[in-house]
């Protein structure tokens, strides 16, 4: 599957905040975007001020690297988001949330979202006991979500394990059995990330 694959550190820094692509190196002085709070680039210095339109594209490009998507994949999870009832702007949230690899960052097993991604990709968890390992694959209320047998030796996991965890309400972990479950489905107040979801319906509805 497609996904971005350039030094992720730009990203942050064009967006102007912390995206957390880095995991640890993100709460350190070694951050980029600590250092250099600006866009990269020739003109990274030189910014002018957004028209409504281009605050619209920032908060979609935001929303697409937070959760390691492409476009199309992206206008997909929005075309969907738009069909189901409520808010079209929260269930989006809402979908990228339910991602395996999302889930699997959340509940702490691992310290990005790109580093999550690829450990789905390598077969290290199960989904009600079975092994998925497709980053997309949507979770559903009551999945366990847990390391696979084979992995829970390894020491990337077993330091994991060590780490005391805070996991968003609609989720619960036992660090002891290396697993984890959904117990809701999110709610926007659950979402923690620097984006407004109404300025990329008004640009899709453009």
């Amino acid at each position: 599957m497609a996904r971005y694959t350039g030094p992720v550190c730009r990203l942050c820094r064009r967006e102007g905040v912390k995206l957390y692509l880095k995991g640890e190196k993100c709460f350190t002085d070694k951050c980029p975007v600590a250092k250099r709070a600006y866009a990269p680039g020739q003109h990274g210095q030189n910014r002018k001020k957004l028209t409504n339109y281009g605050m619209q594209l920032r908060e979609k490009q935001k929303a697409k690297r937070i959760y390691g998507i492409l476009e199309t994949q992206f206008r997909r999870y929005y075309e969907e988001a738009e069909r189901q009832k409520g808010i079209a702007g929260e269930n989006l949230l809402r979908l990228l949330e339910m991602r395996l690899d999302n889930v699997v960052y959340r509940l702490g097993f691992a310290n990005s979202r790109p580093e999550a991604r690829q450990l789905v990709r390598h077969g290290h968890f199960t989904v009600n006991g079975k092994k998925v390992n497709i980053p997309s694959y949507e979770v559903k209320v009551n999945d366990v979500i847990a390391v696979a047998e084979k992995s829970r030796q390894s020491e990337k996991f077993k330091a994991l394990a060590e780490v005391a965890t805070t996991v968003p309400k609609w989720l619960t972990v036992d660090k002891d059995k290396m697993e984890g479950q959904v117990i809701a489905l999110p709610q926007r107040e659950d979402i923690d990330i620097p984006v407004n979801e109404t300025l990329i319906v008004e640009l899709y509805s453009r």
